[in-house]
């Protein structure tokens, strides 16, 4: 009977990822930012104000899908899931996937809740209703807003995907130093061994309200280029995520068989190993 717990690729048992709401003008810049640095982010688009005012199709394409970052669902009309009508939010949420789908030509799964999204609720709502709808419509993750804190914990329900900070939380510099401190290594309790995600979100239109880009800028080059960290958009953490939870066990715990297409890393109690798509382990 072991301790078992996920790690990323390369064997890293630390993460960070971005996520960027409204599909603002701004973006460009952002994201090439994080192309520079060699980090990944999630965009989320809420696809009307984009039609009037937003970044552009042309935009989107070449500084963010081409560059390996990832867009995801807004809210067509960027309305709270939580306060409208489960028939308002399921139109919302699909008008949107479908625009997006068939603008960029790629299947999107990802989400971050438009506006108050799951925190108050009206109109017949609930977060289970709401959960219920988004699985059924394809979107397999969807960030929330929550206390900031330096928790760094991977979720446990996908479709409340609670981030580390916003990018001008107080503390974000000094958590950031927490994150890279951690010790995941076999020195430490094997039950603490789970991995830990980074996580930081925002508006690229903020930093030109307050004109403070340094501080993105800042952030981008404290958090990246660590040889320890794997950095990676939303769905990427999640699809991995995943797959490590599709490996099948034997009753004892002794044979591992991976049936996905990911090569996979992990540890157990106090040995880590890799295991191919197909493979079997003997541990």
């Amino acid at each position: 009977m072991r301790y078992m717990f996920p790690r990323f690729p390369g064997g890293l048992a630390k993460a960070v990822t971005f996520s960027y709401d409204d599909g603002c003008p701004e973006d460009v810049r952002l994201a090439n930012l994080f192309t520079k640095y060699g980090l990944k982010g999630t965009f989320n688009m809420n696809v009307a104000k984009n039609s009037t005012n937003g970044i552009t199709i042309e935009q989107v394409k070449e500084h963010i899908l081409d560059k390996g970052h990832e867009v995801a669902v807004h809210g067509y009309n960027h309305r709270a899931n939580g306060v409208i009508s489960v028939v308002d939010g399921i139109r919302d949420v699909l008008e949107c996937r479908l625009n997006l789908e068939k603008t960029y030509g790629k299947i999107i799964r990802g989400m971050a809740y438009p506006d108050t999204g799951i925190h108050t609720f009206a109109n017949g709502t609930t977060y289970e209703k709401v959960k219920q709808y988004l699985t059924e419509l394809g979107i397999v993750y969807s960030r929330t807003l929550g206390e900031d804190s330096n928790s760094f914990a991977v979720p446990d329900d996908w479709h409340c995907w609670k981030p580390t900070c916003h990018h001008d939380h107080g503390s974000v510099f000094k958590w950031i130093d927490e994150f890279f401190a951690l010790d995941l290594s076999a020195n430490i309790y094997l039950p603490r061994r789970a991995p830990r995600i980074f996580y930081i979100w925002g508006h690229s239109f903020e930093f030109e309200r307050k004109n403070n880009w340094e501080q993105i800028e800042k952030i981008c080059e404290k958090i990246s280029r660590n040889p320890d960290v794997w950095y990676a958009t939303n769905i990427e953490i999640y699809d991995y995520l995943k797959a490590y939870d599709s490996i099948l066990h034997s009753a004892d715990g002794n044979i591992i068989y991976n049936p996905t297409a990911e090569r996979i890393w992990f540890v157990a109690d106090s040995k880590d190993y890799v295991i191919n798509p197909g493979e079997t382990l003997y541990l």
